[in-house]
């Protein structure tokens, strides 16, 4: 898998619309570029209005806040045909299930390590680990209820212009950017009606239905009504809007750690009619900042408490506390082993081939081949702490080279794929620009998910890096009903 061509969303070869894509390439090429850099503007003026926009850090004012930033949106959507998504659906929830279950194993039997499939250092010695969630048992064995599962497409070597969906990452502590999905389908619709009379797109509008049914259905069993609160770190997050968003979707009160206190055991909420006994907590707080008599003591974010209330049984949490060990980069290169060992399963989605730097053999490898290697810091994220190799200076490629040899457990290393393409309006016109996707699962009772997701697209040109802080934007994801 390298960078020896690109596959367009859109178009196969002598730029002939997919069969999935004719009807709106029909009317694409119909729109005058002055009538489409209008709408363009349009939408940025709508977007400002609502306030849609995330705080970048170490661009930073006087305040130490952060610089507030649009996220560029495209016109054009990325378009998928209802059989493809189908098995993209399917492996998506057989990936979540064996990572649910993966979570549940290491803070309980740990079978899997007995098994050696996954070295004990590796899960006890990750700054995710949380040993205080030994043993607890927490409601319906779910502890990540919401997952951002970011996805590539790249050319198969000898494929014949085919593209297969590999599984890039997987975002289970608090995954963000559902409410840009929401908001770039209704600039869509507000923009384009016609569009969605000419083609049969599956709705995404109930997302915020199925967020809320999922954490309702993993209430304590003390209640049949629970009372379920947003917790944010405040309003200079750079997903507060988000966190705003779904909290007015869904109908319940956006809190702070100041807003929360423990009793006995419980959680409350402050109210102006008393304390109210709160029953789940959407939580978008890292577990470091969550409560500062159990992590870390400097943290305004959390509520003290929180984590014994959790120990008891007493509130859920969603994620829960130690969800983030599934996650981290230095754990992702075995969970196609978790879906055998767990379900049985041959993985429907694969990996992108992974190097490990803690592994002797795969080290010389990376320190071999880093300009040909995309590298990155096992904890890191948002586009910060990689090399991509091909794009690297001499002094970028020899600094990390440094850096590997000082801590090689702390860096992973994969190909350079070349990330699938759609059609993007930019100021010379539609030129194609690299993009991923990013569909979010639910997990309560059951595993769903809306179809479709965020997709993510890297504005400048022969970019591969997509993150909304290094400059990308957003399009519409359209799913296409049969």
């Amino acid at each position: 898998m390298n960078r020896t061509h690109t596959y367009d969303e859109m178009y196969a070869s002598l730029g002939q619309a997919r069969a999935h894509c004719r009807s709106f390439d029909r009317w694409l090429q119909e729109q005058p570029h002055a009538a489409m850099a209008s709408r363009r503007e349009q939408a940025e003026l709508n977007f400002r209005r609502l306030g849609i926009t995330f705080a970048v850090y170490g661009d930073q004012d006087k305040d130490g806040s952060g610089t507030e930033r649009l996220i560029p949106f495209d016109l054009i959507p990325r378009i998928v045909p209802a059989q493809e998504w189908q098995r993209l659906q399917a492996g998506l929830v057989q990936r979540v299930q064996a990572l649910n279950r993966f979570i549940h194993d290491i803070y309980h039997e740990q079978e899997i390590i007995r098994a050696g499939l996954v070295p004990r250092e590796q899960i006890e010695g990750n700054a995710q680990f949380r040993p205080e969630m030994k043993g607890v048992a927490v409601p319906g064995g779910v502890y990540a209820h919401i997952a951002g599962i970011d996805i590539v497409r790249a050319p198969v070597p000898g494929g014949a212009g085919e593209a297969e969906y590999f599984v890039l990452e997987d975002n289970l502590r608090v995954p963000s950017g559902v409410s840009y999905m929401l908001e770039d389908r209704k600039m869509m619709m507000r923009l384009f009606p016609e569009l969605f009379s000419l083609n049969r797109v599956a709705p995404v509008a109930h997302y915020p239905d199925l967020l809320l049914e999922t954490l309702r259905g993993v209430c304590p069993a003390h209640t049949t009504e629970p009372t379920v609160v947003l917790l944010t770190p405040g309003m200079y997050n750079s997903a507060y809007f988000e966190h705003a968003f779904l909290a007015q979707q869904m109908g319940m009160e956006l809190v702070e750690g100041q807003d929360l206190f423990v009793r006995n055991d419980f959680v409350y909420m402050r109210t102006t009619q008393g304390p109210k006994r709160v029953d789940v907590i959407y939580r978008r707080v890292d577990d470091d900042f969550l409560d500062p008599s159990a992590f870390r003591p400097d943290s305004t974010l959390g509520c003290p408490g929180l984590l014994r209330a959790c120990q008891k049984g007493h509130v859920a949490l969603c994620n829960a506390i130690g969800t983030g060990v599934a996650d981290d980069k230095s754990i992702y290169p075995y969970v196609p082993a978790m879906i055998e060992f767990y379900l049985g399963q041959r993985p429907i989605l694969s990996n992108v081939p992974t190097f490990q730097g803690r592994k002797p053999e795969d080290l010389a490898y990376i320190l071999a081949h880093l300009e040909e290697l995309v590298v990155k810091e096992v904890h890191g994220a948002g586009g910060y702490g990689m090399l991509i190799g091909p794009a690297a200076t001499r002094a970028e490629i020899e600094n990390f080279r440094q850096a590997l040899l000082k801590r090689p457990d702390n860096y992973i290393a994969q190909p350079t794929l070349s990330l699938s393409s759609c059609p993007t309006f930019v100021e010379q016109g539609i030129a194609p620009r690299h993009v991923d996707l990013r569909p979010f699962v639910l997990s309560g009772k059951v595993v769903q998910m809306v179809p479709g997701g965020l997709t993510r697209v890297a504005l400048k040109e022969g970019s591969l890096v997509v993150n909304s802080s290094q400059g990308g934007g957003t399009k519409d994801t359209w799913v296409m009903e049969n």
